[in-house]
């Protein structure tokens, strides 16, 4: 009687098995989507795990990506590289592929030919206000590239006085800039200044240059001049955004008069004639959606005037200013178009966002990194994501948890007692990682262009 109990267990088992591996082979056939075989398929799981992986890959992958050498191949994104530090990525797998393509390109053909310049405009808040962080990655990529100048001043800056690689002085100037309501078509350094004012410039990372190219940058003239070191001289340009050549030669410093009270004036930059050139374009307390204050055909003017080959964006400190704010979903939805506007009007330009660093709020009587960190950088990341952006996690790559109140305590200090800002010391610090990711970036590019030929 138990022996025949026990055949009638085991047949009923074998005629279910049999039975659900019919229909696992008919649901992994026709794709058929039923919650059993979702969590338990005897083909994919048992039979056939490589194709289950390859299925799963199909779906993670942009076939159309290109690679370092304008071919295409497949390749898999992965969201998580954002929390690896001291990397660009492109969110594709594989530490030996390139993130910053067209840029690396220009690189190599300026290192290859030592002629032509690169442009690059780093936007940020008070993190880089006074040129910090970007003098020294400016001083580090003209070393490896070439290149010398300080690049893009303003007409007039607040904070000229703390700047080291640049003397600003200049009076008599109306000024619009980001904050003030109903402002539009400010420059990208989210300033405009019109009127009859004069201004005096310095540029302080060059002693005795071989020659070195005065520009203005300027707005609509309509038959606008400037007094220029005592000579008049006529604004030759029309356009939305101007940048006329002053002079070139080895004078490290200039003054100029506006005698035109209409003309929109928005800077001016020192350069060399061939490397790089970078811009440091910081404005205090912003978090990058001010610039949905500009036009798409602005920007596009300021393109045409000026090319450039990377445009870097570090914010989000100043999105982080309640302590126990955790949801930015809302800065996804007001930074997306001003991305977009970006992406369009600089087509062939790679731009790479920059994570927030660390910040602390007093929780519990002690500095610790704020709660809505986590949240934010995955917030960040997930912009760069969807744009097909590249992105670097500078909370991590400066330690991670906690980072801003430990090089705030060091002896001596990275950071200031605010557990907000880094020093002196610490945006040095933080341009070096950054300088060696974009070269261990480039060494990737190269290595994949010499390997194809």
């Amino acid at each position: 009687m138990n022996n025949n109990r026990n055949w009638r267990v085991v047949t009923l088992i074998s005629i279910c098995f049999f039975i659900y591996l019919i229909f696992s082979i008919l649901s992994f056939a026709f794709d058929i989507k039923w919650e059993p075989f979702e969590k338990v398929n005897l083909i994919i799981d048992v039979f056939d795990k490589n194709k289950k992986s390859q299925l799963v890959q199909n779906n993670n992958t942009d076939i159309n990506s290109p690679n370092q050498n304008g071919a295409s191949q497949n390749l898999v994104q992965d969201f998580e590289l954002y929390k690896k530090p001291h990397f660009i990525t492109n969110f594709y797998k594989g530490d030996s592929l390139n993130a910053l393509s067209n840029f690396s390109e220009k690189l190599h053909q300026l290192q290859t030919t030592k002629k032509g310049k690169i442009r690059i405009a780093y936007f940020g808040d008070s993190m880089i206000e006074g040129d910090l962080l970007t003098q020294t990655l400016r001083k580090l990529l003209q070393k490896e590239f070439g290149g010398y100048g300080v690049g893009f001043l303003p007409i007039h800056s607040k904070v000229a006085g703390f700047r080291q690689t640049a003397t600003v002085k200049s009076s008599g100037w109306e000024t619009i800039n980001f904050m003030d309501k109903g402002a539009k078509n400010m420059y990208i350094s989210g300033f405009s200044f019109s009127g009859l004012g004069n201004g005096s410039f310095t540029d302080r990372t060059v002693t005795t240059p071989p020659s070195l190219q005065k520009f203005l940058i300027y707005g609509q003239s309509n038959g606008g001049s400037i007094d220029y070191d005592g000579t008049s001289i006529s604004l030759q340009g029309n356009d939305l955004v101007n940048a006329q050549l002053l002079s070139n030669n080895n004078a490290t410093s200039f003054e100029f008069k506006s005698n035109s009270a209409t003309t929109p004036f928005y800077g001016v930059s020192f350069e060399s004639e061939n490397g790089i050139i970078l811009d440091n374009f910081s404005f205090r307390g912003i978090t990058g959606v001010e610039f949905r204050k500009i036009d798409e055909d602005f920007l596009k003017a300021v393109q045409s005037a000026n090319h450039y080959d990377l445009i870097v964006m570090q914010y989000g400190v100043n999105l982080l200013f309640r302590p126990n704010d955790t949801d930015y979903s809302y800065y996804t939805k007001n930074m997306t178009p001003v991305l977009e506007k970006f992406i369009s009007a600089f087509p062939k330009t790679d731009i790479l966002l920059v994570s927030s660093a660390d910040r602390a709020f007093r929780y519990n009587g002690e500095y610790q990194t704020a709660k809505g960190l986590p949240n934010l950088l995955e917030t960040q990341a997930r912009l760069a994501y969807d744009h097909h952006l590249a992105f670097f996690n500078l909370f991590e790559t400066m330690g991670g948890e906690n980072s801003i109140v430990d090089w705030a305590s060091q002896k001596p200090p990275l950071a200031n007692k605010d557990y907000v800002h880094p020093n002196g010391k610490g945006a040095d610090i933080l341009a070096e990682k950054l300088f060696h990711a974009i070269m261990n970036d480039y060494h990737n590019y190269k290595h994949k262009t010499e390997t194809a030929e």
